[in-house]
């Protein structure tokens, strides 16, 4: 069995970005995809992703089988959402494991959420998402989105024995129908994929990821150091996971 590399791996940190400066744009104004309001924030982020990574999501849904969609759960998480989030796991996870040190802290956490400075959704490039019929009914997957690793006792786990067969299937057609689009999935939790950011560049091994963290829009973009943006390069209830 491959190891499962994780958020909190130094590789992922390791990996440059090269910011292409994409812009996120909202999937509440694509028809062709149906959004769950389960994740839904006032700001309306959750409904944000980059123009890229929408692009391949539609291209994604066009490979599924007849009378499927995806069901959009959630998209951009604006940077402080996003440490909140981790906090709270990891504050969890300290009291659980009392003597754990903070690396193993840093690791357990990052199975399910990500530390800020390297997480897939605060770029942008990252969709949770599951499988539907036309009418919005959700396909059965093994577990519901965002179900933790406790919770599920590690069902989320992308590749987890003991789900159903009509589960397994499904995430069959998931994952056929995304990777085909370029997309990879971060495997302790099923739900979860990416595009252009870090995580997808170590994966794929491409030389640095297309998307950083980025600021909701509307908001005064954080100082970037070096050189400027290349547009023209190709290529719920808290805790939230990764």
């Amino acid at each position: 069995m491959t190891d499962i590399i994780t958020l909190s791996d130094p590789r992922v940190a390791a990996v440059l970005v090269d910011e292409c400066g994409e812009p996120l744009v909202d999937v509440r104004e694509v028809p062709e995809l149906l959004l769950d309001g389960r994740q839904a924030t006032d700001d309306g982020a959750y409904a944000l992703l980059r123009s890229g990574v929408l692009g391949r999501l539609l291209q994604a849904q066009r490979a599924l089988p007849a009378g499927l969609r995806f069901l959009v759960v959630e998209g951009y998480r604006p940077p402080g959402l996003q440490r909140r989030y981790y906090e709270q796991y990891a504050t969890t996870l300290r009291a659980a494991h009392p003597d754990a040190s903070p690396a193993r802290v840093r690791e357990l956490a990052s199975a399910y959420i990500s530390p800020p400075e390297v997480a897939p959704h605060v770029c942008g490039g990252a969709v949770d998402l599951t499988l539907c019929a036309e009418d919005g009914t959700e396909l059965p997957l093994g577990t519901e989105v965002n179900a933790t690793p406790e919770e599920s006792a590690g069902a989320c786990r992308t590749d987890a024995p003991g789900i159903s067969a009509t589960a397994r299937a499904n995430r069959t057609l998931l994952r056929e129908a995304l990777t085909s689009a370029g997309f990879v999935n971060y495997p302790t939790e099923w739900w979860h994929w990416s595009y252009g950011d870090r995580y997808w560049a170590l994966l794929r091994g491409r030389p640095a990821a297309r998307y950083g963290p980025t600021e909701p829009p509307g908001t005064e973009p954080a100082h970037r150091d070096g050189p400027p943006p290349t547009p023209e390069r190709q290529d719920g209830p808290p805790p939230t996971p990764a």
